[in-house]
């Protein structure tokens, strides 16, 4: 099935590309432009982006590779650490007094 007509891209070569792309690097992690590349060309209008990446998703190889996934949890304990332990807001400290 013809996924982009601006560049006659199909299902089978976005699949082609994610398995290629896994192959040579197990732990890349894969993006629409790093297949557009893979294949040589370069988005046009972007009217195919929804079906692209339900192409994309729907392939087996496309999972984020296990050694990478633990880096989203510990991103996001470090922003919940950031945060003040106490609010320094003026309004909150006038009617707290």
């Amino acid at each position: 099935m013809i996924v982009c007509h601006c560049t006659n891209i199909t299902d089978h070569d976005i699949r082609a590309a994610i398995d290629w792309m896994r192959t040579a690097d197990a732990r890349a992690i894969i993006t629409p432009g790093k297949i557009y590349h893979a294949l040589g060309k370069s988005a046009d209008c972007g009217g195919c982006m929804p079906l692209f990446l339900d192409t994309m998703r729907s392939s087996d190889n496309l999972e984020v590779p296990i050694q990478l996934r633990a880096l989203r949890a510990e991103a996001t304990q470090e922003k919940a650490d950031e945060g003040r332990s106490q609010s320094h807001r003026i309004s909150q400290q006038i009617s707290a007094a």
